[in-house]
């Protein structure tokens, strides 16, 4: 049975935001000077809507938030092993605002930022892990942002069809 088109095309909607969430931390950094509050923005980003792509493809309700424990909470309901990874990236929670307001009580530095780059990076692995082969195939011709080695996953299918996304 073919899987239903609309949530094949939400979870690579999903994932698309989550690949572009992910340069734009990596642009951030390379700037002159670097802008590394909104690169630590940005992996929030990247690991919530990582999130919701998987809870999109599982058909699982979630309320429109930036808390990555709510959403780890549900992710760990469809699977038990996420967990620890999850329990890795809740603390992300806090660059959804921090940085994004005056007050914050420290300056981050790049060296914060590149960490939590490569952490957004391996959480999008693990959760494209989870997901079928339809909703990803993998291209071992080529690497890109998230790729963490010599793979890196593409969307495939309309309406991304020509995006890369993560391995």
């Amino acid at each position: 049975m073919e899987p239903d088109p609309v949530l094949v095309s939400n979870t690579r909607e999903w994932l698309l935001r989550a690949k572009e969430d992910l340069d734009n931390a990596q642009h951030d950094l390379m700037a002159t000077p670097p802008f590394v509050r909104d690169a630590l923005f940005h992996c929030q980003q990247v690991v919530e809507k990582a999130m919701k792509a998987l809870l999109t493809w599982h058909d699982s309700a979630f309320r429109k938030t930036h808390n990555l424990e709510e959403l780890g909470e549900l992710c760990t309901r469809i699977d038990g092993t996420l967990a620890p990874a999850i329990e890795d990236v809740t603390p992300l929670t806090e660059y959804a605002a921090r940085f994004r307001y005056p007050g914050a009580p420290w300056e981050p530095t790049p060296q914060e930022a590149r960490e939590t780059i490569e952490l957004a990076r391996r959480f999008v692995h693990t959760i494209l892990k989870r997901l079928p082969p339809r909703i990803i195939s993998f291209d071992d011709r080529s690497k890109d942002s998230m790729g963490s080695g010599a793979r890196s996953a593409r969307i495939s299918g309309k309406p991304a069809a020509s995006a890369t996304c993560c391995s």
